[in-house]
């Protein structure tokens, strides 16, 4: 049995660090486990690896969508489990890293079956977002699925979008589906996640110091410029951490200082509920440190090379 190795944990915690050498060490490639990294022109507040620090190990899954788009957990899900079966057919071990367990979660426990995501549908239902908001879009489910729409707040559009783009393409309901859940994948078994635990103060001087080097290289330009060429300001490349905030004050309804603390407060919650969800996940091996210390590495490697598993 070929493990699937995952390093996940808070925010600023050297996840990527930590991947990294277990790549070098161990013949492997990684799969971006981070919900922003994905997205295109989204650069500074996602602590993506530039590439000349990535050591020659191949990225997979980064910088590939859109920030117009709307990319969901089972899209990303579909994607990792195609990367995973190409990285293991050239010999070579399959490493996810990032902080998204919702994404990791959807790998290991599918959702009900799904169509591949219609860009003409969600082009259409994102235009409907752009003009009238996420309300009318929680108005049009509400025809086509009630249940569901109960279920979901009006601003929670990514998922209220996913259900009616679901009903438009299988004439289904979503609510009526979910029960249908298949059973974990034969990729589940193998998994063997590593999850950092650093000291929670360092922890959030790091996420402190990092927003200030954001704010610093530039991130108001770049968040300035994407809304110029017609992002929404609700999307999901700019509603995540360390953008939303940014909006608010080129939208007039933050001050600039207020915008920073507010996106390290913001940061280091997210980093809370990070290690809440990993707690909750099966099969978790606890590392105590950062992934970037040299000695924290030897640890992780020494766990998986004294239990090597057969290819």
């Amino acid at each position: 049995m070929r493990y699937i190795i995952a390093v996940v944990g808070p925010t600023a915690s050297g996840k990527s660090a930590l991947g990294i050498e277990i790549a070098a060490r161990l013949g492997g490639e990684i799969i971006n486990c981070d919900s922003v990294q994905v997205y295109q022109q989204i650069e500074i507040a996602t602590a993506k690896v530039p590439l000349v620090e990535r050591r020659g190990i191949p990225h997979h899954l980064i910088d590939f969508v859109s920030p117009y788009e709307t990319f969901t957990a089972a899209d990303w899900a579909r994607a990792a489990t195609r990367v995973i079966v190409e990285i293991e057919g050239r010999g070579h071990v399959a490493i996810l890293v990032g902080g998204t367990g919702f994404y990791l979660r959807a790998l290991r426990q599918p959702f009900f079956a799904s169509p591949e995501t219609d860009e003409t549908i969600r082009r259409r239902l994102t235009r409907i977002r752009s003009r009238h908001g996420p309300e009318r879009l929680h108005q049009i489910l509400r025809k086509f699925d009630p249940p569901e729409a109960d279920k979901l707040h009006a601003r929670d559009w990514p998922r209220v979008q996913r259900a009616i783009e679901f009903y438009l393409q299988t004439g289904q309901r979503i609510s009526d589906e979910r029960p249908l859940r298949p059973a974990p994948p034969e990729l589940a078994r193998r998994f063997r996640i590593f999850a950092l635990s650093p000291p929670r103060n360092e922890l959030y001087r790091r996420i402190n110091t990092r927003a200030d080097e954001h704010f610093a290289a530039g991130l108001v330009d770049e968040v300035a410029a994407l809304l110029k060429e017609g992002v929404p300001p609700d999307s999901s490349a700019l509603g995540a951490h360390g953008y939303r905030r940014v909006v608010e004050y080129l939208q007039g309804r933050r001050s600039l200082e207020s915008a920073v603390e507010q996106t390290k407060l913001d940061v280091r919650h997210y980093s809370k509920r990070q290690l809440t969800w990993f707690r909750r996940e099966p099969d978790v091996e606890w590392i105590e440190g950062f992934g970037d210390d040299a000695a924290v590495q030897e640890n992780v490697l020494a766990l998986l090379t004294q239990s090597a598993p057969s290819a």
